[in-house]
This record gives C-alpha cells, structure tokens and sequence, in this order.
C-alpha cells in the first residue's frame, strides 16, 4: 500500500504573487526547500498529487494558456528531479459557485476513496490556507499548514519531510512536584542545537553535551528549590529526561541497544550501556573536588542513577583523569554517545531474542 501526499499548488509548490495568479514565466518561482523535501518523501514511498483551486480558470480574465505554460515548466522541473505527479486536479470554478470539487469539498478525488491500495493512515495534505487543513479534516487525514505570510501556517518543507518520513521517535513530560518543576522535550530522530535551562548553568552545559553528542534534539526546562541545595534539581532532572528517552524509544524496534569508549586530554571513561529494561548502574572513578563549577561532584553519580531507574537502562559508567572538570564532562560525553550508537536505527527487527525489552 502507497500513501499518498496531496498538494496545494500555489504557495505550497511555487510562491504565490500578490495577484495570487501565476499567469506567467517570470512568476514562477519555487517554495525554499520543496524539492528535496519531496525527494525524502518519495523515498520513503510517497505518491503526490496535486488539488488546487484556480479560481475562474479559463475565464477570459484568467485564460487556460496563461496557466498552462508556467504549470507545464514547473512540473518539468520537478520531473527533471526524479519528482512525478500521480495526478494533477483543478478546480477551475468561484467560490461563490460553492461546488462539491472546490477544496474543502473532495470532489475531485472522490476515485481515491475507492483504492484499496492507499495507506490512509500514512496519507497527509500539505497546503498554505485553512480550506486545505478543511479538506484534509473531510479526508480524515493529517494536515500541514505551510508557514506563509498572507496566511500563517506553522510548518516548512522540511519539517512536513521529517514528520512523515521519518516517523520521528519524540516524547514530552512533564513532572511536577513540590520540589521542581520540569518540562522535558526529546526527538531521537531529529538534530538540533540542545536548550537547556535547569538554573545551574555547568549542570547545563553537561546536559548539553547529551543532546549534542547524542545526535538529537533535546529541550529541558527545570525549575528547582535551588534556594535549598542542588539535588532535586539534579535527581529530578534525570527521572524526567530518563522517562522520555523510555517513552521516545518506544518498543525499540530497530535500536542499535548497545556501548562506547571516550578520551579526553588526560581523561578516559567508558559508557557501557544496554537498554534492556532493567535498570541498573555501575559507577567506577572518584572526584577530588566538592563542586565543578554550581554542580556538586556527589550528585554526578546520582544523576546518572536517576537516568537509569527512570529509563530501563543498564549503565557501567567509569572515569579515570587528574582534572575532574574533565572527568565530569567526560561522563557525559561518553553517555551522549553511547546514547546516539544504542538508539541508532538499524533496522526494524527487536534486538532481542526474548521478544520485548
């Protein structure tokens, strides 16, 4: 079974002019980032077809060769990419005439609810106006408003490409308690620079090097009863991002599951992780200092217990160095990639011979 992308034209495939006709060559212009936007959902197994209202086509105020010519360029250089249009629909009538084939009304491809072998599930509409969010709505499937500036929208191209592509692996939490307060955002498929905001501000330049070199997106937001001490802050922070890594990974179908092996100056540590389901951990080094920076060396440990116990990740962490600003960072350095080669993708099959982690 094929999904199908249906497409608004005009502001969705190409720029739409002021005049909103593109009645000639020099209108023709390309929306940033369409086309390899489209590439990746081809490959992903994507069809396209086109809807598009043109109001009064072939009326003498907007002739048939005055559309034709720019339409006929743009599919050609969309077919010279490798991108081809299953069909190509319009509505050539005005709104006032209200009819069944003028989107948000799918009279035009009333022939596609009879194919049998369309992925609904997996189909979506991409267009710029609220009557293409309407049509998909009266399809039942998933809608994309394209950010424009006459119309708004709060999607581009590529995000439409990574959402449906890639069936990003994504979780938020938030946890609340009387100590803190924490809103916790991962996309395991998507790279994106970390924001992190815990008020302790090496505590958030560790956390980064997670997101940074783990190869995700990541987004913390924690407040703390830092007028107390650190540690809620700390702990908390680990059981939230430990709960969303669980919940983004899902049945981890595909994971890579497993460890890694980091230097830094005179500094080594090692990350041997698994996410198995049982939460475990092992921690072998000792800091010198009390603090490194705002974060107190006890709770490095401590953080990254939190993590495991609230993710199902069975963790061997070990450092070894002179200077525990480099221990420290090293840890979570080496967890960030242990992280990116242990969630990779690989494939589709569960990595385990039990059938379920």
């Amino acid at each position: 079974m094929k999904p199908i992308l249906f497409i608004d034209r005009d502001g969705t495939l190409i720029e739409e002019p002021a005049d909103f006709q593109i009645d000639a060559y020099e209108k023709l212009r390309l929306v940033r980032n369409v086309v390899p936007a489209l590439i990746k959902l081809r490959d992903a197994g994507y069809e396209f077809v086109i809807i598009s209202n043109q109001d009064g086509l072939g009326s003498e105020s907007y002739p048939r060769a005055s559309f034709d010519g720019p339409n006929d360029l743009m599919l050609q250089i969309f077919a010279s990419q490798g991108i081809h249009f299953r069909d190509v629909l319009i509505d050539e009538s005005w709104p006032h005439e209200n009819k069944p084939t003028r989107k948000p009304g799918i009279g035009l491809v009333t022939a596609y609810l009879q194919d049998r072998n369309i992925d609904w599930p997996r189909s979506a509409m991409v267009g710029d106006r609220e009557t293409d969010i309407q049509f998909a709505d009266n399809l039942r499937i998933r809608g994309f408003q394209l950010r424009t500036a006459q119309f708004g929208g709060e999607w581009d191209w590529d995000g439409i490409a990574h959402e449906l592509a890639d069936a990003p692996r994504r979780a938020s939490v938030q946890r609340n308690t009387r100590e803190t307060r924490i809103r916790v955002d991962v996309d395991l498929d998507r790279v994106a620079e970390p924001k992190i905001q815990t008020g302790l501000p090496f505590f958030d330049h560790m956390l980064e090097q997670i997101g940074k070199h783990g190869g995700f997106s990541l987004s913390i937001r924690t407040d703390g009863d830092l007028h107390i001490d650190e540690h809620h802050t700390v702990e908390d922070t680990g059981l939230a991002l430990g709960q969303a890594l669980r919940e983004a990974l899902g049945d981890k179908r595909g994971i890579g599951r497993y460890g890694f092996t980091l230097p830094m100056d005179e500094t080594l540590a090692s990350a041997a992780l698994d996410f198995s389901g049982r939460p475990y951990f092992v921690f072998s080094g000792e800091f010198k200092r009390e603090r490194v920076g705002d974060l107190p060396t006890e709770l490095v440990p401590h953080f990254f217990r939190s993590l495991c116990d609230a993710s199902g990740l069975n963790l061997n962490l070990s450092v070894q160095g002179d200077n525990d600003h480099h221990k420290v960072e090293a840890c979570f350095k080496v967890l960030a990639r242990a992280l990116r080669q242990a969630i990779r993708r690989e494939g589709a099959e569960l990595p385990s011979t039990k059938g379920s982690l």
